[in-house]
């Protein structure tokens, strides 16, 4: 059966069944994994206890120490020194030092919903999935899902504001800040000179596009070329958008310039871990993306794995874990375990993945 995803995004519990009614495309699971072989692979925590929840801080370290309620999108900080976690759950933004292991809560208050603007723990968020941060590492942007909004974060004061999405208000409607409409904002990405953001719009099958210094929103691509995205991710000269399409089971790119849709990777006719190059290749509800050098790293949410596409050619691998097979243990490649990865980022050489249902923070290096 497909996994139930209360957790992540409460609407997805109406998908059910292999390849049924849950799956817009694929109608048979195809499996077959090809590991990296080049170099080690090697998956460990670094933060949280694997099936622990709370919303426990660790100020000092080590991140084993903290807890967390569900771990979804994750963004590293242009510097390479932090990591910052939307706390699905917990309704935080959490964030994690590298050097030591610490981590906090910066914004929200845990356990409490809400859309209110204020500063560090005094704001509220109703659902945070997406985050990503501008490229001078001064701003975090924050998809509040559960909220239908877009949400600020200045680091430096701990400042929340909202800047796009009337709160609590589902629609597609486009528009100057509050007056725009989203309905389930999921992945989030922004360009490489910080002036525009793109949201995956899950539940209106679309990409909005977010000019930050007006909070001006428009509706990039339409309803007619995905089915449910959820993560996204610019590359680093501002051409193209890479977008998981969850429900379809595809890897999606998206011209800036033009809106032009194509699928680089996946199959219209399975679903599944099959790797391969293109279409020969399966994936099953991938949900983030990532970008590091010429590669796509995808956290493909019901394999419990972690996929490698190459740009260029569209070849797939399996990065870590085992299709099919739940858990948490840390080890080498197929030995390691996840349950639900959702969230992903780099710092360049490392991956970090917000492993949703084990309520962690691993690191693939």
């Amino acid at each position: 059966m497909r996994k139930i995803y209360a957790l992540i995004i409460p609407a997805l519990i109406s998908l059910a069944g292999c390849g049924s009614s849950g799956s817009s495309t694929g109608t048979t699971y195809k499996s077959g994994s090809t590991y990296e072989v080049n170099s080690p692979i090697i998956v460990s925590t670094i933060a949280g206890a694997a099936g622990v929840t709370g919303s426990v801080d660790a100020p000092a370290g080590p991140g084993a120490s903290a807890r967390f309620a569900q771990t979804d999108g994750v963004i590293v900080s242009p510097d390479g020194q932090n990591l910052y976690v939307a706390d699905y759950a917990n309704k935080t933004i959490r964030k994690m030092v590298f050097a030591n292991g610490a981590v906090t809560t910066i914004a929200g208050s845990a356990g409490t919903a809400g859309i209110k603007d204020g500063s560090g723990t005094n704001a509220l968020f109703y659902g945070p999935t997406g985050i990503t941060i501008s490229p001078d590492g001064t701003t975090l942007y924050v998809t509040d899902f559960n909220g239908c909004s877009i949400r600020q974060i200045v680091l430096a004061t701990g400042a929340v504001t909202t800047i796009a999405g009337n709160p609590g208000v589902p629609g597609n409607k486009d528009g100057n800040g509050s007056n725009a409409q989203f309905y389930g904002p999921s992945g989030i990405t922004v360009t490489p000179d910080g002036t525009t953001l793109f949201v995956a719009d899950f539940y209106k099958s679309s990409i909005r596009k977010i000019v930050i210094a007006t909070g001006m929103v428009t509706t990039m691509v339409t309803n007619a070329s995905f089915s449910n995205p959820a993560g996204i991710i610019c590359d680093g000269t501002g051409t193209n958008l890479y977008v998981t399409d969850f429900n379809a089971n595809l890897i999606r790119k998206v011209v800036v310039a033009t809106g032009a849709v194509s699928t680089l990777a996946g199959s219209t006719t399975f679903y599944g871990s099959a790797d391969g190059i293109g279409s020969a290749a399966c994936f099953f509800n991938p949900y983030g993306i990532t970008l590091r050098g010429t590669s796509l790293y995808v956290s493909d949410s019901s394999n419990d794995t972690i996929r490698k596409i190459v740009v260029a050619t569209g070849t797939v691998t399996t990065v870590a874990g085992s299709a099919g097979i739940a858990g948490s243990a840390d080890g080498g490649g197929a030995a390691a375990r996840f349950s639900t990865p959702v969230g992903i980022s780099t710092d360049g050489t490392n991956l970090y993945v917000g492993d949703a249902v084990n309520m962690t923070i691993r690191k693939i290096q």
